[in-house]
């Protein structure tokens, strides 16, 4: 079950969440099974939470660690039993700090936390996603496009993408469009970017992150999780810690659990 936070209305989301009762607002004709109710036994997939109101927050939460809820002008307390995955754009972390985000719910849903590195550093990643979207777009517009030249793909990989998938995305589907004789061609002006120099920076970002994981690990005599571990001090989950080791090249023989 699939809910975006950021396309539904205020006054509505607490509706289309735990539900309603008929008339407990105005226009509220018939009872309304929420999408928590809905996804009883399964899961429910929550866009963009760092949009919901702090009131809601804490109505998320209760749900969230008791199961529990009850219906907008409802009386009657309900149980589910719902697997909860959250996705946010947005630093939750840096929301918490300022009041924005309650501290308890960003901690009772962090528990397998997942990062997902901007496309500008999944440069092997560009040449799969172009052609997944190419596909998708000629597909959708009934077009053959067999061929992707190179020079387009350089172009592409070297480019920063401060927009992300989504301007990719974009991007691609305005080639389809203007795109004839089966060969993808560009008709966006992407290398005013100067990919050499954002090349750079982010090689030099890495080796900074690099060199203080090290700094972190050898304080810690490599050991990785557990409350004296380097992912504490790094406020990072353990797991998401070994794949930025790995990610880095960061080796020793012997890690500590």
């Amino acid at each position: 079950m699939k809910v975006n936070c950021t396309a539904l209305p205020i006054n509505l989301i607490e509706s289309e969440l735990f539900g309603h009762e008929k008339g407990s607002f105005t226009g509220a004709t018939g009872r309304r099974i929420g999408r928590f109710e809905l996804a009883d036994g399964g899961t429910i997939f929550l866009d963009e939470i760092g949009e919901l109101s702090l009131d809601l927050q804490v109505k998320l939460l209760r749900i969230v660690q008791e199961g529990e809820f009850e219906r907008l002008g409802g009386s009657t307390t309900l149980f589910v039993n719902v697997r909860v995955i959250a996705a946010t754009h947005r630093d939750l972390k840096m929301m918490v700090k300022n009041g924005d985000f309650r501290e308890d719910l960003f901690y009772r849903l962090n528990v397998f936390p997942m990062t997902l590195p901007p496309l500008r550093e999944r440069g092997k990643d560009i040449s799969i996603i172009v052609q997944t979207f190419v596909d998708k777009f000629a597909k959708k517009m009934g077009k053959q496009l067999d061929s992707i030249p190179q020079k387009v793909m350089d172009e592409l990989s070297d480019y920063a993408w401060p927009g992300n998938v989504r301007e990719l995305e974009n991007v691609i589907e305005r080639a389809v469009i203007l795109s004839n004789s089966g060969v993808l061609m560009l008709h966006d002006r992407l290398a005013n970017t100067n990919p050499k120099a954002v090349d750079e920076n982010l090689k030099s970002h890495a080796n900074m992150e690099k060199e203080h994981i090290t700094r972190v690990l050898e304080h810690t005599d490599w050991r990785v999780s557990g409350e004296q571990g380097a992912a504490t001090i790094l406020e990072m989950h353990p797991n998401t810690l070994r794949s930025r080791m790995s990610k880095l090249g960061i080796k020793r023989s012997n890690l500590s659990a």
